[in-house]
């Protein structure tokens, strides 16, 4: 569906890692004019979904996604791995950013 939605206004994607269809988590890397940032999936503290910057606040170097993925799926084997086009560095779909 996320992909569907980054289509539709313009912020193409792909899949550049698939993990479990049933128990995988995902990874969002936004791929900006300045950079690129990851984003990662947690729970805020009342319990609803949210996502994180897992590369911090400011854009990074292919190098640096490159690695926190790696990293990230040495510790889950199940992410899955979605890369967006994103001038801004927002994700195409609905998200509460912390």
């Amino acid at each position: 569906m996320a992909l569907r939605m980054g289509n539709a206004t313009g912020r193409y994607g792909v899949v550049l890692r698939k993990g479990d269809a049933d128990a995988g988590g995902v990874l969002v890397v936004l791929r900006g004019r300045e950079g690129l940032s990851v984003l990662t999936q947690i729970r805020t503290a009342a319990g609803a979904p949210a996502w994180l910057r897992g590369t911090g606040a400011a854009a990074v170097d292919q190098e640096a996604a490159d690695a926190y993925v790696a990293r990230q799926v040495r510790f889950d084997a199940d992410l899955w791995v979605l890369e967006f086009e994103s001038p801004d560095l927002l994700p195409p779909f609905e998200a509460t950013l912390v």
